[in-house]
């Protein structure tokens, strides 16, 4: 049965909005922290935060993996629910807000848009660790993998196609288009694998190989 969740308020993870700034081993001044700040206020009053998911069965062959009706070739996948016997697909996204201040932003200042959207791929992720969390607190003493999504390692982008079909997340106001873009931008989809003992991979980045990704300083579900 697929769930939906919607969330008051999410915590707002200042790292790794710096991240996203290119702030990686550095501090920020600050007349940039002032001035995220304001607009993470501005971010902070548009969101809508909302996910939904389903719980299953997962098999794994030959670095193929199948999730209900979902049929996936993806080596690192494989890799990084192998152990597991059941996983969670899910949806998240911030909400349109975000994306119709961005458009304001974008004309009336770059900068504030560029901040804008560094709290927005931020409120983003912090959505996905309040879920995760909410997901190993349940499966407790189950261990989680680390999530994995559509455009990670050698997983297709156009899985995003089967994620939708099966998912339905326009339940929630998440669109996919032609291609492959999803509306709200600030939404992610991942697998979380549940295994009885703990995966070999501490983190998603250990499975997808991709260097010089923006998302390797962030934290981790």
């Amino acid at each position: 049965m697929i769930r939906v969740s919607r969330y008051r308020a999410l915590p707002f993870p200042l790292k790794t909005a710096l991240s996203f700034l290119g702030f990686r081993g550095r501090t920020a001044d600050a007349q940039t922290l002032s001035r995220l700040e304001r607009v993470r206020a501005a971010c902070e009053a548009q969101l809508l935060p909302a996910v939904c998911y389903l719980e299953g069965e997962v098999s794994l062959r030959a670095g193929s993996v199948r999730f209900a009706s979902l049929s996936a070739e993806s080596a690192d996948l494989a890799r990084n629910l192998k152990g597991c016997r059941r996983a969670v697909l899910f949806a998240a996204t911030i909400g349109p807000g975000p994306d119709r201040l961005l458009a304001r932003y974008a004309v009336a200042d770059p900068l504030d848009a560029a901040l804008l959207q560094a709290a927005g791929a931020a409120y983003a992720e912090s959505l996905c660790d309040v879920f995760c969390a909410e997901l190993s607190e349940r499966y407790a003493p189950a261990h989680l993998r680390p999530r994995f999504s559509p455009g990670y390692g050698d997983l297709a982008l156009g899985v995003q196609k089967q994620v939708f079909s099966l998912l339905f997340p326009q339940r929630i106001g998440l669109t996919l288009n032609d291609s492959l873009l999803m509306s709200p931008t600030k939404s992610v989809t991942a697998f979380v694998g549940i295994g009885e003992t703990p995966g070999a991979a501490a983190s998603r980045c250990a499975v997808c190989g991709k260097d010089g990704c923006e998302y390797q300083t962030t934290e981790e579900c």
